[in-house]
């Protein structure tokens, strides 16, 4: 089933739910999934995108689980997919475009997540990549350009070089600066206070 809020999602037996979707993975591989070990959500996110992607390799994961019920084996999928170390920053944008214009708030969170350390190994080309994707029709996907480079963003590692020189986000903030979208406008509206952290006058000025 999928979770309703983040209280549900934080709540989901990781170790439960992995052995009835996958019982082909060894329980011992999945000990640290357990509710009794202290990983953080992220951490267990990624252990299992992890998991499914060693057991059954990236397609075999994408094609039954991409479109499961559970908006968490969805969110695992986008960790298999940012965990493949064969694909380029352009192939793991493609793989990710379904779940980041998911139906549920969580998988959607997922998919920058997951990808966002791939898109921050090369952030020039990822901008360039992201680029088309604030023209989209989906404000998910509009949202996802600027979720994944905030420059400090939530639970995950800030962007050294958007806090500095945030004029490097500006492909992806210029479109958007009059979203229709208020999921949109939000998302913009986190990007700016970020870099506002350590560079106001800027965003004055933008």
């Amino acid at each position: 089933m999928a979770s309703v809020n983040l209280v549900e999602a934080l709540a989901v037996d990781f170790y439960a739910l992995l052995s009835v979707i996958a019982p082909e993975v060894p329980k011992n591989n999945i000990e640290m999934l357990l509710p009794t070990q202290k990983l953080g959500i992220t951490q267990r996110m990624a252990l299992a995108g992890a998991t499914l992607l060693k057991t059954y390799g990236l397609a075999e994961t994408i094609r039954p689980f991409q479109a499961h019920p559970s908006d968490t084996v969805r969110g695992w999928v986008c960790y298999a997919i940012a965990q493949d170390p064969t694909l380029t920053i352009e192939q793991h944008l493609t793989l990710i475009k379904p779940l980041a214009n998911d139906i549920h708030f969580g998988v959607r969170e997922w998919a920058w997540l997951a990808v966002r350390p791939q898109l921050v190994s090369n952030l020039t080309e990822s901008i360039e990549l992201l680029t088309p994707w604030v023209a989209e029709e989906s404000d998910y996907l509009r949202r996802f350009a600027t979720e994944a480079t905030r420059p400090r963003g939530v639970w995950c590692k800030q962007i050294s070089l958007l806090k500095t020189a945030p004029h490097l986000g500006l492909p992806l903030l210029t479109p958007l600066r009059s979203d229709a979208s208020r999921y949109v406008q939000d998302s913009v509206g986190n990007w700016l206070n970020d870099a506002s952290k350590t560079q106001p006058n800027w965003v004055i000025v933008f």
